[in-house]
C-alpha cells in the first residue's frame, strides 16, 4: 500500500496539481490585498470616503459602548449581516477570475499558434545514407 501511495504521490499530475494549488494561494493572497489595500480604497473614496469593510446590519441589539466596527461588534458577540466584506470578497472574485481567464486565454493563443507554426524542412539526411542510397539506386535492375 504504500508503494502504491509513493508512485501516486510522485507521478507528475499529482505535483503539478501541488504546485498550483501553492502558487494558487500565495496569488489569492496578491488579489486580496490588491483589492483590499489598492481597489477598494479608491472606490470608497470615490463614493464619499466609504469604507465597505464595516457595512453590515447587526442583526440583535448592539450593547452599548460598543465601536460601531464590524470587527467591534462581532467581538461583542452580536450577530450581523456584513454585505460589506462580501462586496469586497466578490470584487476580489472577479478580478481573480478575470486574470484567470486572461492567463487561459494567453496560453490557448500560445498553443495555437505553436500547432499552426509551419514544420520546419526535413533534415539533411547523413553523408552515409546518401552513399547507401545511390549504392541502392545503382544496383537497381534498369
Amino acid at each position: 500500500m504504500m508503494k502504491e501511495f509513493k508512485e501516486f504521490a510522485l507521478k507528475g499530475n499529482v505535483m503539478d496539481l501541488a504546485v498550483g494549488v501553492i502558487i494558487g494561494a500565495a496569488f489569492g493572497k496578491i488579489v486580496d490585498s490588491v483589492v483590499n489595500d489598492l481597489i477598494m480604497p479608491v472606490v470608497g473614496r470615490a463614493l464619499g470616503g466609504l469604507d465597505f469593510s464595516n457595512y453590515f446590519i447587526a442583526l440583535k441589539a448592539i450593547p452599548p459602548g460598543t465601536t460601531m466596527t464590524l470587527a467591534a461588534v462581532k467581538k461583542a458577540g452580536v450577530p450581523v449581516f456584513a454585505y460589506g466584506n462580501f462586496l469586497t470578497i466578490a470584487i476580489n472574485f472577479a478580478i481573480l477570475a478575470y486574470i484567470i481567464f486572461i492567463l487561459v486565454r494567453w496560453i490557448n493563443k500560445l498553443k495555437r499558434s505553436e500547432a499552426a507554426a509551419p514544420a520546419p524542412p526535413p533534415a539533411e539526411p547523413p553523408e552515409e545514407v546518401k552513399l547507401l542510397r545511390e549504392i541502392r539506386d545503382n544496383l537497381k535492375p534498369r
